[in-house]
């Protein structure tokens, strides 16, 4: 299936089989591909925790509002964080970037202070959802993000060190009857010439 394709037919997941689990072989293969997001200088200020144990599921679902059945019925969750401690940041790209990188970090980034640093990081982050929405697209797995969970009460069940949560993605197998697939509510999208201009 073309990427076009895959755009067309992809959405937001709304009910989950709670039949159908994803193999091991591709949860590991979205692994492997969201350690190569994409980010800015190839900052990387990110964390990923993959989650199947149904009974840690059932915790996160709790401090989910309205997303708490989507997360119960989906096969995982996956909650992506961001390196919420900038000297630990700064200790990791003086190890891993080249020279040219750090230099970019500390001329234009560093210079606006903490507030912006820490907007910049999560930005890296946000990057790294649409790879990862993609990648789901691709491997056939349906996918669901979401921003409307108590970002402290995963904090506290995660217990990252230097950590915070930003948001998470459930996915799994759509319930055949979700209404919201494309074939039964057809994708709303604003028009090419609202969106897209060339000059």
């Amino acid at each position: 299936m073309s990427f076009l394709d895959l755009a067309k037919t992809r959405y937001t997941a709304k009910t989950y089989s709670t039949d159908n689990k994803i193999s091991d072989e591709k949860i590991n293969l979205l692994k492997e591909i969201i350690r190569l997001s994409p980010s800015s200088i190839n900052s990387q200020p990110w964390k990923f925790t993959f989650v199947t144990n149904e009974k840690m599921k059932e915790k996160f679902a709790a401090s989910s509002y309205w997303n708490g059945q989507k997360i119960n019925e989906a096969s995982n969750l996956v909650i992506f964080s961001v390196l919420d401690n900038i000297d630990i940041f700064e200790k990791q790209i003086n190890e891993h970037l080249n020279q040219g990188s750090i230099n970019y970090y500390n001329e234009f980034v560093k210079v606006k202070g903490e507030n912006e640093i820490k907007a910049w990081l999560k930005h890296q982050v946000y990057l790294s959802l649409g790879f990862f929405l993609s990648a789901c697209a691709e491997l056939g797995i349906d996918s669901t993000p979401m921003e409307g969970i108590k970002n402290n009460e995963y904090d506290d069940i995660l217990q990252l060190e230097n950590y915070k949560t930003l948001f998470a993605v459930a996915i799994g197998y759509r319930n055949t009857e979700d209404s919201n697939q494309p074939s039964l509510t057809p994708k709303s999208r604003l028009q090419m010439t609202e969106v897209v201009q060339t000059l």
